[in-house]
């Protein structure tokens, strides 16, 4: 897998790589969240903006973005808007929060930036091309929190991503059963595979998908999320023990049969 290189983090290499979102909805909360991630481990940290109060005003956004920025010092920042339509807190219109993507990579202050798949072909095609336009690397995002979508539907899915121009591939579902876990992770292994150049990341949602979150080194998921407090999608573990698992299936990946 080709990583990802944001500022000094490899994303497809190595140890999955851990991100934490802030999902403080007020400006003093949000600073406090980045201050208090100086000592979380956490390789990228996330700004869920739709949580913020203020997140339908863009230049309250923009001066908000600027201060995290400052705040996360070298830390690769993600900014995500999650829509309502994909579990988000709030709805927006599909030019709204085109033009609010635009505005952020225009910044100069975000590395990465979430963009929902069924957003529109041709409003992510634009969106992508103007975030790399700004050395902004984008991760395309598809999220289902009623179900596991069947195996060639979420192929299809990543798969459209890729098409579109994204770096980062992500999926997110949520599982019925145990065999839609399986599922997921089947569908993980056979994109890290195929879509070399572009790390994959997927994740079973609620406790039944955790495995999905922890095992992602073995079959091929290159980023997961944690959580400091108030958790932004079911089923995200602490960012202390997120981090502690991560070390130890990677310490202990390379295979070392024992006769």
């Amino acid at each position: 897998m080709k990583p990802v290189v944001v500022r000094d983090v490899a994303i497809g290499q190595g140890e999955p790589k851990s991100c934490v979102p802030i999902v403080a909805t007020t400006a003093e909360g949000i600073l406090q969240a980045a201050r208090n991630m100086t000592e979380i481990p956490a390789d990228i940290i996330e700004w869920r903006v739709d949580w913020y109060e203020d997140a339908l005003q863009t230049e309250k956004v923009l001066w908000m973005t600027g201060c995290l920025r400052e705040a996360l010092g070298e830390k690769p920042l993600l900014f995500t808007f999650r829509t309502a339509r994909e579990g988000g807190e709030k709805a927006l219109p599909v030019e709204a929060y085109e033009a609010l993507n635009f505005a952020v990579v225009q910044s100069g202050c975000v590395d990465l930036l979430d963009i929902e798949l069924l957003t529109g072909d041709e409003a992510v095609v634009r969106m992508i091309e103007e975030a790399h336009r700004r050395q902004v690397r984008v991760i395309c995002s598809n999220h289902d929190f009623f179900k596991t979508p069947p195996r060639e539907e979420m192929l299809g899915r990543m798969r459209k991503m890729q098409q579109l121009g994204a770096d980062i591939l992500k999926l997110a579902v949520m599982p019925q059963s145990k065999r839609d876990v399986l599922t997921l992770l089947g569908v993980t292994l056979e994109m890290s595979e195929e879509a070399v150049a572009h790390p994959v990341v997927t994740m079973s949602m609620a406790s039944l998908g955790l495995i999905s979150r922890l095992a992602g080194e073995t079959f091929g998921s290159a980023l997961t999320y944690g959580a400091v407090g108030q958790r932004s999608a079911p089923g995200q573990p602490g960012a202390r023990e997120l981090a502690e698992v991560l070390e130890v299936i990677h310490r202990n990946s390379s295979d070392r049969s024992v006769h």
